[in-house]
C-alpha cells in the first residue's frame, strides 16, 4: 500500500528526522507561539506517521491514510506534556493509531441502517428504565424482554454505534486525581504496544552508521556469528564484537534517555 516514495506529494525517501534535544528545542520555542518551529517539528516526525502506517497495510488509501494519520500527529503534539518525561514517539503512536482506526471505521463500507440504529437507541432507553426500577444494570436477556426484540438483534445494534475511547479519556477523579482510561485497560492480544516498541528500536536504529547497522542487521536479523560478520566485512572477530557493543550501546541510550 504504501511501498511508492511519494505520499501526498510527500517525497518520503527525503523525510528529514529529529533527535531528542533537536525536539526538546523545538518544543520550548513552540510552547512561545513560534509556527515555524511547530513546522519543523511535525515534518520531522512525519517518519514516526509512516512507520505507522505500515501496519494497516491494504486497508485503506495510502494518502487519505497518510492525511489522518498526520492529524493523529497534531493532536499529539497539541497535548504532549513534557513534564511527564515519555518520549514524544511513544505518546504519539497511539494517537496515530487511533486516528486511523477511526477514520477506517467511519468509511467502511457497512454502513448502519437506520432500523438498526433505532433498536440501538431503544434498548439503551429500556436499559436505563430498567436500571432506575431495579437498583442494578439489566442484562441484554431483560432489555429483549422488555423491548421485545431478539437479543442478537440488540446485541449487534449496540456495537454498531459504539464510539471508541481515547486511551488518554478520564474515568475518573480520585481526592483530585485524574484516571486515564489506559491505566484501567490491559490487553494481552493488543499489539500496540509491540508496534511502539518496533518503532522505538527502528528510531533508534537510524542513528547507527551504515557499518553499525549492517552488523546488527546481520547479527540479530540474519543469525549471523560473528565470526561470520568478520569474514564478510574483511576485518577481526575483535573488531566487530566492539562495533556490535558500541552500536547497542546507542541504542540503549537513545530508546532510554
Amino acid at each position: 500500500m504504501i511501498a511508492r516514495v511519494e505520499i501526498c506529494g510527500v517525497n518520503t525517501s527525503k523525510l528529514p528526522t529529529l533527535n531528542e534535544d533537536q525536539k526538546i528545542e523545538l518544543f520550548k520555542k513552540i510552547k512561545n507561539g513560534d509556527k515555524k518551529a511547530r513546522k519543523e517539528f511535525i515534518n520531522g516526525n512525519l517518519r514516526l506517521v509512516l512507520s505507522v502506517l505500515h501496519k494497516f497495510n491494504c486497508r485503506g488509501d495510502a494518502d487519505d491514510l497518510f492525511q489522518v494519520g498526520c492529524v493523529g500527529l497534531i493532536k499529539a503534539l497539541d497535548n504532549f506534556d513534557t513534564s511527564h518525561n515519555v518520549k514524544f514517539s511513544t505518546y504519539a503512536v497511539p494517537m496515530i493509531i487511533g486516528e486511523i482506526r477511526r477514520y477506517l471505521r467511519d468509511n467502511n463500507s457497512i454502513k448502519v441502517s437506520r432500523s438498526l440504529r433505532d433498536i440501538a437507541y431503544k434498548a439503551l432507553g429500556a436499559k436505563e428504565k430498567l436500571t432506575n426500577q431495579n437498583s442494578k444494570e439489566p442484562t441484554i436477556t431483560e432489555i429483549s424482554q422488555q423491548l421485545g426484540i431478539d437479543k442478537e438483534d440488540i446485541v449487534f445494534a449496540l456495537e454498531s454505534i459504539l464510539e471508541p475511547l481515547s486511551l488518554y479519556e478520564p474515568t475518573y477523579n480520585d481526592s483530585g486525581d485524574t484516571t486515564f482510561m489506559m491505566e484501567q485497560v490491559k490487553d494481552d492480544t493488543n499489539n500496540d504496544e509491540s508496534w511502539i516498541d518496533e518503532i522505538s528500536l527502528n528510531e533508534a536504529m537510524e542513528k547507527l552508521n551504515e557499518k553499525e547497522k549492517y552488523i546488527l542487521k546481520l547479527r540479530f536479523f540474519e543469525g549471523k556469528t560473528q565470526n561470520e560478520v568478520a569474514e564478510k566485512l574483511k576485518i577481526s572477530q575483535a573488531q566487530v564484537s566492539r562495533l556490535e557493543k558500541n552500536a547497542i550501546a546507542k541504542m540503549r541510550k537513545y530508546i532510554f534517555a
